[in-house]
């Protein structure tokens, strides 16, 4: 018989609704408390979703005095790895929502504190349940393209700036980066299999996130709406990195892996940021002295990457696995874009260090 998973929820914003949107599709996951430092604000979720029975609390330390197996944490990243910590040494699994924390420093004390309590701490990074993303790693990693010397990868949106918390530099420690770049960054440094970045020589700017002609809350606006990066590995690879949340223009290209027996196109859909979906993937090489594109076919989503994330996480603590997106892997991610903000401060190149864990 599978057992019923006993979860808890921090944090009751948007991204709270969908992750108990995804656990009530799950016959197997019983939701025991939600927790919102913010009085009140707990009582008014379980009111809205009408869990009956489900208790409330403005202390998640309170909530993790319960029975549970496992919580979602949902709230401002600033609080991402205190809150995490928390529930790792309370002996409860964790599902944490992007970016992983704030600092490398932090993301390093997670990872090491999951170890330490032998609890899993999964990073909820959905676009890795895209079905395409399975193919795009095994061609990258396959060696059909050769020695891969460069990638350029990111998006941006024409109009996409959010408000509150996001914009907000102590709550959410970067803008874009951490929003929508975290995602392509992951995705890229899964396929090339986890290189050890080096250095990154970077930019950032938020000329439409300070204009109240773009943003109604321009004078709250904290954070950049628009990052790039050069950012070099071990192996003699550059990353060519860039991210926006508004532009004036329609797209920052697609994703590239350049290599020295053929290149790979990852052309994105949606808002031109690869988060998830694509439009398609082409090889290409040449046959016999001639240029050729093959196309791969694109598989299309047959249920949500995000429910996919969330009932992932609850099958591994059913089974006893390991992590389905370990913070060991998403390290090296908040580890450039730690690097690219301080590339960007001291405007010049920046070494990226990254302890053995």
């Amino acid at each position: 018989m599978v057992k019923t998973i006993k979860i808890g929820i921090i944090g009751s914003g948007n991204i709270a609704g969908a992750h108990l949107k995804a656990y009530q599709l799950m016959n197997d996951v019983e939701i025991v408390g939600i927790a919102d430092i913010i009085p009140g604000k707990a009582e008014e979720f379980i009111a809205r979703h009408e869990l009956n029975g489900v208790k409330a609390f403005d202390d998640h330390n309170k909530l993790l005095e319960l029975d549970l197996d496992g919580v979602s944490v949902c709230t401002p990243n600033v609080s991402h790895h205190s809150i995490s910590v928390d529930s790792l040494r309370a002996g409860k699994h964790v599902l944490v929502e992007k970016p992983m924390a704030v600092t490398m420093e932090q993301a390093v004390d997670m990872v090491q504190t999951s170890k330490k309590t032998e609890k899993m701490l999964s990073i909820a990074f959905q676009p890795r349940y895209d079905p395409n993303m399975q193919m795009i790693r095994d061609i990258v990693r396959s060696g059909q393209l050769g020695n891969v010397y460069y990638v350029q990868t990111g998006g941006g949106r024409r109009r996409g700036m959010p408000k509150g918390t996001f914009i907000s530099k102590q709550l959410a420690g970067a803008g874009a980066l951490a929003d929508i770049g975290c995602y392509s960054l992951d995705m890229v440094l899964n396929a090339l299999g986890y290189p050890k970045p080096l250095t990154v020589s970077a930019m950032t700017s938020n000329h439409f996130g300070t204009n109240p002609h773009y943003h109604p809350q321009a004078s709250a606006f904290e954070v950049e709406d628009f990052g790039m990066a050069m950012i070099r590995f071990e192996g003699d690879l550059v990353v060519n990195f860039k991210i926006g949340w508004a532009m004036h223009m329609d797209t920052l290209g697609p994703t590239l892996f350049l290599g020295t027996d053929a290149g790979l196109k990852v052309t994105p859909s949606g808002n031109g940021a690869w988060d998830g979906g694509i439009t398609s993937v082409s090889l290409f090489h040449d046959i016999m002295g001639h240029h050729t594109e093959s196309a791969f076919p694109v598989k299309q989503h047959q249920i949500s990457i995000f429910y996919e994330k969330v009932r992932d996480f609850v099958t591994a603590i059913q089974e006893g696995r390991p992590a389905p997106i370990p913070g060991s892997e998403i390290i090296r991610n908040q580890a450039i874009i730690d690097g690219i903000l301080r590339s960007s401060e001291l405007k010049r190149e920046v070494d990226i260090f990254i302890p053995e864990l």
